[in-house]
């Protein structure tokens, strides 16, 4: 089978599908779903094609879309990829800095912006990028700055591609399609230093889109997708142009907060997340069996210890369970697991893709004892998202899966892991003396990430150049340590500290509420947060809950001392990325006081 360019693939899709529904889209006045269907998508993206031309837009040139999930972010992808254009995703909480720098580095002219707070951003940076001619806005209820003289709604740019003329000019660019056009720059957000732009060719996604095909059989044109990752994340961006490929049905989630919501209103069959997602479930049952007694509370114990043994001892294992086994398991999946899935909304599910970070074991294991089927894997920007994924039902605890078919994989120095295959970028925009750093000249491209293979599977171990060396010459791998004490229900967000260091310690963003539950069930009396935080009884707590997580820690890994902060970690004090990967160098500089506190005889 040969995939269709991205150029034409909505068009095709509408030739097969017809008035079927392509996407939907919540609208907050009428708290309804709005269906637009196959045909009606690929009419958007013509007009937007010819807009883009009525513009002057050149093949090749660099087009920006700055906004929060929304279906205009696709037609505009799939309007720029019709008439050779590129299109470059900014982050919806981009600050003014970090969009002036991606604006200025691709010399971007038409800048489109979903609602007030990306439009505000923007028009900001205007008289700062000296390439940026005009801005689109995709909300119409966004108020213009009085002094705007220049900016306009999507309806206005739709308007301007009713021109029928430009379609013929549409049709002769889409027919000049290469496989070597560049359709994507995606700059990754950076946790040290200015990001860089990821140049993904055409070529990137007719190869992912061939690979997943063979991986991913149990995934069918009858699934509803959730879009919930913002589509400036290669994961969620190659995943969602892959559903499309498919003929799924996908259904926009606007606002990240709201997914509690939308997800019990669409009830997916399908939806990629990062571990934060499961981390969060698997949190909140264990709260609702800590709050839980009697016959009811060991009823949710017994279930989810039944449900370890039927489908990880037995079924990962291929091995069958004994009839007793089989018979509880089955009555708890009648009752408590689909209770469990009801309540989530993910009752109708068929698989759920989860990267970007390191799962907690323990979550792992909890999310399949329950009879979800997560789907581990990893990838990055720079290999158009997947290398490696789960095949299920053959999966092991810990492992990021089996390589994708055709992607090469080795271990090199350091047991660094190594990528070669036609899903890997072929270099940074306009950046050729790191693109040569990360690419050797036999083409391996170098992640910075470690890890081995154990029985045909691949694990990671740790970033690279994220290992600490502490002064007594030990090396930390810190996201270990985070991602095993993340899960404990009153830890919201750590950081560790160690590099350099006599030994490790820890910023630590507790589970505020939990902690003010704590404080009111023991009569501890507190004027604030801060206050709270210091009082003996809960650092006590929280020491007593760090050392039992901890145990499986070498010595020399243990967190000796930590602090409690009274605020989040924040993307507004660049202490997180977009993706909310911590900026360590930020920490360090933001809360020096408290570390060398930590640090003091």
């Amino acid at each position: 089978m040969t995939y269709p360019h991205l150029s034409v693939l909505i068009h095709k899709q509408a030739e097969k599908y017809g008035n079927r529904v392509a996407l939907r889209f919540r609208d907050y006045e009428t708290e309804q779903w709005i269906p637009v269907s196959w045909n009606q998508f690929s009419e958007i993206v013509k007009t937007a094609a010819c807009a883009m031309l009525e513009l002057g837009v050149n093949v090749q040139e660099n087009i920006g879309v700055f906004s929060q999930n929304k279906p205009e972010c696709l037609y505009i992808d799939f309007a720029a990829f019709a008439t050779r254009a590129v299109s470059i995703p900014l982050y919806a909480t981009s600050s003014e800095a970090q969009a002036q720098y991606i604006v200025n580095d691709a010399s971007i002219r038409y800048l489109f912006v979903g609602e007030q707070f990306q439009y505000d951003v923007a028009y900001r940076i205007l008289s700062l990028c000296p390439t940026l001619q005009k801005l689109i806005i995709f909300d119409s209820s966004v108020k213009l700055n009085p002094e705007d003289t220049t900016s306009i709604f999507f309806e206005e740019f739709l308007k301007m591609g009713t021109n029928k003329e430009r379609m013929s000019e549409v049709e002769e660019r889409t027919a000049g399609v290469d496989e070597n056009d560049l359709a994507n720059i995606l700059y990754t957000s950076g946790t040290t230093g200015d990001s860089k732009g990821v140049m993904l060719h055409h070529s990137c996604y007719i190869e992912a889109f061939r690979i997943h095909k063979i991986r991913l059989t149990s995934m069918t044109d009858k699934d509803i997708v959730m879009n919930f990752l913002p589509l400036t994340h290669i994961f969620e961006k190659a995943w969602t142009y892959y559903c499309l490929c498919v003929g799924c049905q996908i259904c926009i989630n606007l606002r990240p907060t709201d997914i509690q919501k939308t997800i019990k209103e669409i009830r997916p069959t399908l939806m990629c997340a990062v571990p934060r997602f499961w981390e969060k479930v698997y949190a909140g049952v264990q709260e609702k069996i800590n709050n839980t007694t009697g016959v009811a509370k060991i009823m949710m114990q017994d279930a989810v210890k039944v449900g370890h043994a039927y489908n990880i001892e037995y079924g990962r294992a291929g091995k069958e369970p004994p009839l007793w086994l089989t018979l509880k398991y089955k009555f708890y999946e009648k009752t408590v697991y689909s209770l469990l899935k009801k309540t989530i909304g993910i009752e109708r599910g068929n698989f759920f893709p989860t990267a970007g970070a390191a799962i907690p074991s323990a979550v792992e294991e909890f999310v399949h004892s329950v009879g979800i089927n997560m789907v581990a894997g990893y990838g990055l920007t720079e290999s158009t998202a997947t290398v490696s994924c789960d095949v299920l039902p053959n999966y092991t605890i810990g492992s990021v899966g089996r390589v994708m078919p055709d992607v090469e994989v080795k271990i090199g120095e350091n047991d660094e892991i190594l990528l070669r295959g036609k899903t890997i970028t072929k270099g940074y925009y306009k950046k050729e003396a790191i693109t040569k750093t990360a690419i050797d000249a036999e083409g391996w491209f170098h992640t910075g990430d470690a890890g081995y293979f154990k029985d045909g599977e691949l694990f990671l171990t740790e970033r690279i150049k994220d290992l600490f060396k502490t002064s007594n010459g030990k090396y930390i791998a810190p996201q270990a340590i985070e991602s095993r004490l993340v899960v404990d229900r009153y830890i919201d967000q750590i950081a560790i500290i160690a590099d350099r260091r006599k030994f490790v310690s820890a910023l630590i963003i507790p589970t505020y509420d939990l902690v003010e539950e704590y404080a009111n069930k023991y009569r501890i009396a507190y004027g604030s947060m801060e206050e709270l935080l210091r009082n003996e009884e809960i650092v006590a707590l929280f020491k007593e809950r760090i050392d039992t997580l901890q145990q499986q820690f070498a010595h020399y890994e243990q967190i000796k001392r930590f602090t409690l902060l009274p605020e989040p970690f924040s993307m507004k004090k660049g202490e997180l990325t977009n993706t909310l990967k911590i900026r360590r160098s930020v920490l360090y500089k933001n809360y020096a006081a408290e570390i060398e506190k930590m640090y003091q005889e």
